[in-house]
């Protein structure tokens, strides 16, 4: 004669967990998709080799989504010209990223911006000079400062204005 054991009743402590373990599985196999789905955004950087806030913001960029290649040039002035960054506009460092040019220390955040908005009619972003609290530099007490948007023809228009520390 066989014998069948009937399942175990649940009760609502065991019904409970085994819900909470589905509901975990389902959230990580969820994360997991979207962290592989969302690439991060490559962007190349050309710095002098002993630029070391470059550097730094390069760190900046990485730890917000961007997948950055860096490669060091003997003379930024070859890069600025092939890229049309007009000489008012020039900072320590030039970056391409999705058809664009970023001068300067840039905060990632306004670049995100920039690549979502897809502006027509401007080369770039720019912070000309080195401001003192821009990403990279970081300088305290906080001392705002602008970005700028520019044409190839170098007509500026302000794209963002940052107040406070990122």
């Amino acid at each position: 004669m066989e014998t069948h054991s009937l399942p175990t009743p649940l009760n609502r402590r065991s019904a409970v967990a085994h819900l909470a373990m589905g509901l975990a599985a389902l959230t990580g196999w969820t994360r997991l998709a979207q962290a592989q789905t969302q690439a991060k955004t490559p962007l190349v950087t050309y710095k002098d080799a002993n630029c070391g806030c470059c550097g730094v913001w390069v760190d900046h960029i990485k730890a917000n989504g961007f997948e950055a290649s860096v490669t060091d040039v003997p003379d930024m002035r070859s890069i600025r010209t092939r890229y049309k960054i007009p000489g008012n506009l020039t900072s320590c460092h030039t970056s391409v990223v999705g058809g664009y040019v970023v001068e300067g220390h840039v905060p990632a955040s306004d670049i995100r911006r920039l690549l979502k908005e897809k502006p027509q009619g401007i080369v770039g972003l720019t912070i000309p000079g080195m401001p003192a609290s821009a990403p990279g530099m970081d300088m305290q007490p906080f001392q705002p400062y602008e970005v700028l948007s520019f044409t190839a023809d170098g007509k500026t228009a302000v794209f963002s204005k940052h107040t406070k520390a990122l």
